[in-house]
């Protein structure tokens, strides 16, 4: 079930088009129908209201100008579940900008691949010191 505050990815005609954060559901005047607001995760952000029953916000196919358009709910994968490993802890050093993870390695460094070729990067201590 599609909740406000969700990322969703809207397809149109079958092919990932775009997400987008429901903003808000509220009741339309019209019995069974919602006023969906979306912020189009988009250069320049963009803000529209869509008229959808609660099927249509749910994952069920509508049209819209003739063509399909599909809603889906986007879960963030877990470590675990795509096989990544467990980010280290940072140290006490880290949250000052004096070294990017725990084993100390200056921040300077970009990371450096894992067993399955991912680079994880750390932007602990990458914020510029406002004096």
């Amino acid at each position: 079930m599609t909740l406000e505050g969700d990322l969703v990815l809207v397809y149109i005609r079958g092919k990932p088009a775009f997400f987008a954060r429901v903003e808000q559901i509220s009741e339309d005047f019209k019995p069974g129908w919602f006023q969906v607001k979306l912020l189009v995760l988009q250069i320049p952000l963009v803000v529209v209201t869509w008229i959808l029953r609660e099927a249509y916000i749910n994952g069920e196919e509508f049209t819209m100008g003739g063509h399909p358009v599909t809603l889906t709910r986007v879960v963030c994968p877990e470590h675990a579940e795509q096989g990544m490993p467990d980010l280290p802890e940072t140290s006490s050093d880290a949250a000052d900008g004096n070294a990017d993870r725990a084993g100390g390695e200056p921040a300077g460094d970009l990371g450096k691949p894992t067993k399955g070729g991912e680079k994880v990067l750390s932007l602990v201590g990458r914020r510029k010191k406002v004096r």
